[in-house]
């Protein structure tokens, strides 16, 4: 028996139920490990209110960091002691947890448990935003909306270290200070400004190539307005609410815009994607163009208060809870 959080019906913080649950040995294929962290994301808020369906009861959680201590029948390349982190199926706020072997990724020594829990989900994010669904090069000119938060910092550290102009929306002064000092040229508090004049302003006219988007509602569609013709509007999250309605034809009428929305587990749905990703990733890491700030870390039983801070969106950074 391990404790877990458990969401037993959609609904409000108070559905996550602090409890005990079993663990089993791992099936054939799966790892067993020891959360030492576990990252908290948004997409744990849509999982418990239902907005992405799940089966219930559920552990949520997607994201994670700790040490094997079972190997499935048949598991090749993983050692019971040895740190890994991972991205991968419900089942990460708890103790302990068995997972696919294909889900984890070995851990390097000089990234600590709590910076591991948080890299994988967000800066996997990232790495497919400016690396596969728009290629940003030097001299493209980006939007980052919401630059302040866990995912935001990433792309805009990355972002100006591949030679992007990097502008950011971010919803206070301080959230500014932080947007900056990841790599954003220029912040907007979009909440006080109109933030596509602003950006007609920074950009001379000339709008931006892409447009990346987690915060959705509050957004959308004053983003397109950002986008010079054939630009790219990525839409990746819905931190606002989900955006409603979409007429194609304000592509049409804003300059034969692009539009897209992905999800990171469709990039990584294949194991040499995965490797792939990750391995650009840390090579990032390595080279210090992004640098992983260690998460805000809470004792996994606080997890109702984590997700409602998160969800008043008054949080900045990545967030983490240890078992």
């Amino acid at each position: 028996m391990v404790m877990a959080i458990r969401v037993h019906q959609p609904g409000g913080v108070e559905e996550l139920k602090f409890e005990e649950v079993p663990l089993a040995a791992p099936a054939p294929g799966e790892v067993q490990i020891r959360h030492r962290a576990i990252g908290v994301n948004f997409i744990d808020i849509y999982r418990r209110t239902g907005a992405y369906p799940a089966n219930y009861p559920f552990i949520p959680g997607h994201e994670g960091a700790g040490e094997v201590i079972a190997l499935g029948e048949g598991v090749k390349g993983f050692k019971i002691g040895e740190r890994v982190a991972y991205i991968g199926a419900l089942g990460g706020y708890s103790e302990a947890r068995n997972i696919d072997a294909a889900s984890l990724i070995h851990l390097p020594k000089s990234i600590s448990f709590d910076q591991g829990a948080a890299m994988m989900l967000k800066g996997l994010t990232a790495q497919y935003l400016l690396r596969r669904t728009f290629r940003v090069k030097k001299g493209h000119c980006i939007l980052i909306h919401a630059g302040a938060g866990g995912t935001g910092q990433l792309l805009c550290q990355w972002a100006r270290a591949l030679g992007a102009k990097v502008i950011a929306t971010v919803g206070s002064a301080e959230k500014s200070q932080l947007a900056l000092a990841a790599g954003a040229h220029h912040v907007i508090l979009y909440r006080e400004e109109d933030f596509a004049q602003s950006v007609r302003e920074i950009t001379k006219g000339k709008l931006c190539d892409v447009v990346y988007d987690g915060v959705g509602q509050a957004t959308f569609p004053a983003s397109l307005d950002c986008l010079k013709p054939f630009g790219l509007f990525v839409s990746f999250g819905s931190a606002s609410g989900p955006i409603s309605a979409f007429e194609l034809g304000l592509l049409t009428q804003k300059g034969s815009l692009y539009a897209t929305r992905p999800s990171l587990f469709d990039y990584i749905a294949r194991r040499k994607d995965y490797e792939a990703m990750t391995q650009d990733l840390l090579k990032a890491i390595k080279r210090g163009d992004l640098k992983i700030q260690p998460p805000d870390c809470y004792p996994l039983s606080e997890a109702r208060g984590v997700h409602a801070a998160l969800e008043a969106r008054t949080t900045t950074g990545a967030l983490a809870l240890i078992p």
